[in-house]
């Protein structure tokens, strides 16, 4: 397939150089569904304001592509630097094909950090809203059900479970997506300003 030219690509030379903040993979949580939570009870054991659809951004076309589970978006997130995301990546997918989703819509998008080392097999990653919409929380599930809130308590928990000899440290980040202000519900706490971004 050819090339498309530059008038044809919906990407910018000004776009370009935010595609190294916005090519990288995103997460979203529907606005409906963050509205909808604020309702359950405090002993419900669904997680308010998390993380419910992965996308990563095609280099060539800078359409979204729903990535359709975790795990295949971290291995994409793993080597996105080195291996930048294409929309033909997607099986039985091209750059003429319709976008799967539209930036903002109503959706809260967070902006995710490319080559953060993929979680380990058997754990599990998990990324909160805070309430007043100013950042997000990153914690891990281990194996036996123990959640992990910091590096230190990584260190810990590998220090008293020898059986994970082949997992390190070095597999765990607590680094967290940038939140897109944008993409907020009016008024809310955590907006400010008009730079799309939330500090």
């Amino acid at each position: 397939m050819d090339s498309p030219t530059e008038e044809e690509k919906p990407c910018t030379t000004e776009d370009k150089t935010q595609r190294t903040k916005r090519i990288s993979e995103v997460l979203c949580t529907p606005e409906s569904q963050v509205k909808k939570t604020k309702r359950i009870s405090k002993r419900s054991p669904v997680l308010k304001n998390t993380i419910d659809t992965w996308a990563a951004q095609c280099k060539e076309c800078c359409k979204w592509r729903v990535i359709p589970t975790q795990e295949e978006y971290e291995e994409i997130r793993r080597k996105f630097t080195e291996d930048p995301f294409t929309c033909n990546k997607k099986h039985n997918v091209s750059c003429d094909d319709p976008s799967d989703l539209e930036y903002g819509g109503e959706r809260i998008w967070v902006i995710d950090k490319p080559n953060i080392p993929k979680t380990p097999i058997g754990f599990q990653r998990g990324l909160v809203l805070r309430k007043d919409y100013s950042k997000m929380d990153c914690y891990y599930v281990t194996p036996n059900g123990k959640k992990l809130r910091a590096s230190t308590e990584v260190a810990a928990f590998l220090g008293e479970h020898p059986e994970y000899k082949d997992v390190s440290e070095a597999d765990f980040s607590f680094s967290t997506p940038r939140i897109m202000a944008d993409t907020l519900p009016q008024n809310v706490a955590g907006k400010k300003g008009s730079s799309g971004q939330v500090d």
